[in-house]
């Protein structure tokens, strides 16, 4: 999806200084990724929770690639936020909320169920979204301290600030393999195709 014109940093001013992206000092902020740490390859994912496109690649190609890929230990998988709106924000501020091992079940039922708490036209986005975060495992008290955490807002979109400085991200999903950047992909072939020319390049 293009990035549109976002309202993010009216909410969530940007960290000044430069920050490593590995070096978060929320435990919150954490890298989430799947395969092996001797993986040959390390590919990111940089994903807003409300883009369709990241729905669409999470729906239809990222089941073959973990069983393909990660699972068989050819790359390992990181996963960034780069939310497109406030919502995709607090959404993932919700996903890092959660014990890592509950990030990616929730990431993929939130990419599954978009039309039915990020774009219902007579639904409210943030009770949907609260609603989903309690099934996940949050309490009532826990997903209103998150949605309320301001240092966390700050903390995603300073690395959503730090990615998009370093790879001149122009929409989601964007991949990076490796070094390589590659904008978004809709199927498996597609993305073995890039793994293939990554690994070719080392």
């Amino acid at each position: 999806m293009p990035i549109r014109r976002r309202l993010l940093l009216a909410a969530a001013p940007l960290l000044l200084g430069r920050r490593a992206l590995a070096q978060q000092a929320d435990p919150r902020m954490a890298e989430r990724s799947l395969g092996s740490s001797d993986a040959k390859l390390v590919v990111q994912e940089w994903f807003s929770l409300t883009c369709t496109h990241c729905a669409h690649f999470s729906d239809t190609a990222f089941p073959e690639v973990k069983a393909r890929l990660i699972d068989t230990g050819r790359i390992r998988y990181v996963f960034r936020d780069f939310p497109l709106d406030q919502l995709a924000l607090a959404a993932a501020g919700l996903a890092r909320a959660l014990p890592p091992d509950r990030y990616l079940p929730f990431v993929e039922t939130l990419l599954a169920t978009q039309d039915s708490w990020a774009f219902r036209p007579d639904a409210d986005p943030v009770a949907a979204l609260t609603r989903q975060a309690i099934l996940a495992g949050l309490s009532a008290a826990e997903v209103q301290a998150t949605l309320a955490d301001d240092g966390l807002r700050r903390e995603i979109v300073a690395e959503q600030d730090a990615g998009q400085k370093r790879y001149d991200i122009q929409g989601t999903p964007t991949f990076v393999f490796g070094a390589s950047v590659v904008g978004p992909i809709a199927s498996y072939g597609d993305f073995a195709g890039a793994v293939d020319k990554a690994l070719a390049a080392r």
